[in-house]
């Protein structure tokens, strides 16, 4: 397939960011496709004091790529799919989700002694991941970490911090997994984590039909419903709700949990059903919980206050 119209492709531009939206490149490219990519910085890069959730805008890593899509700037625009919000702007509709990654969240420490002491100082951006860590360490203090993947793994370094927590996938994708890391397996993952997602606007046929080809519709099916219990719980991405589903065979395994700021309240569902059942299932698992009257209550303080 041959075709002279350059697709430009729009990314952050952190190294993560840019290896996401080099890999859509390369499988466009592939394809036939002409590309260029046009790096951008997003106010959520530029702001690297403040925690996510005290910032007050939905999709902070997200918005600068909206407008640009939205102004013509670029024609796709890729991003890491968890820090997506669950309503895309009018407009623009999703191309691709790409096969995913290491879903798991991991801990890089300097040594794990701690684990086994009464106080422990770790640091994360994300309410989802404190709720969890204060739900299983509740003497442990969780202290603000932000940056880009290699900033974070220098503050750590630098700081008296234990250790930090990190996306399996964003370290492994620029290959700087560091040695002194452990899985998290009993943390549930922020919805979508480990997928990438790439988007074009509605009238853009011409980017629409090459970003379809792309599309794994197992990881779509999957996220689709994680982001549909988080959508219908009306978290948003910073919210401390995870969740997670899987396709094994004709089976669908899924997980969610919704926790208090504090991580002392928590909620979970987990169910298993035949994937030919997965349309509307997130929605479904989501008020399936809501019909716990604590969950319901908690749920309603976090929109008040995040």
């Amino acid at each position: 397939m041959e075709d002279k119209q350059t697709i430009k492709i729009g990314t952050r531009d952190s190294q993560l960011a840019l290896w996401q939206a080099k890999k859509v490149q390369t499988l466009l490219e592939n394809q036939g496709y002409k590309t260029e990519l046009k790096p951008v910085k997003s106010q959520g890069d530029l702001n690297l004091k403040q925690p996510l959730y005290e910032m007050g805008i939905t999709g902070i890593f997200t918005k600068t790529l909206d407008v640009a899509l939205i102004n013509g700037d670029i024609d796709v625009a890729v991003h890491s799919m968890k820090d997506v919000p669950t309503a895309l702007p009018k407009g623009v509709i999703k191309g691709a989700v790409l096969p995913r990654a290491n879903h798991k969240d991991i801990l890089v420490h300097k040594d794990l002694i701690f684990l086994n002491q009464p106080h422990g100082i770790i640091a994360t951006g994300s309410l989802r991941r404190k709720a969890q860590w204060l739900n299983k360490y509740p003497k442990h203090d969780v202290v603000n970490l932000r940056g880009n993947v290699i900033t974070r793994l220098e503050k750590l370094k630098d700081s008296d911090w234990n250790a930090a927590i990190f996306a399996a996938a964003g370290l492994e994708r620029i290959e700087l997994t560091p040695e002194n890391h452990t899985e998290l397996d009993w943390m549930i993952p922020a919805p979508a984590q480990g997928a990438i997602m790439a988007v074009c606007m509605r009238e853009n046929q011409h980017s629409f039909n090459a970003l379809k080809a792309l599309n794994h519709p197992e990881t779509d099916i999957a996220v689709t419903i994680e982001r549909d219990f988080l959508r219908t719980l009306e978290g948003g991405c910073t919210a401390p709700i995870g969740a997670f589903a899987e396709i094994r065979e004709d089976q669908l395994h899924f997980e969610g949990v919704l926790f208090s700021l504090d991580g002392q309240q928590k909620y979970d569902i987990s169910k298993t059903i035949n994937v030919d059942q997965a349309e509307g299932f997130g929605v479904k698992v989501a008020k399936e919980l809501l019909k716990n009257k604590a969950a319901k209550t908690l749920m309603k303080e976090l929109r008040e206050v995040l």
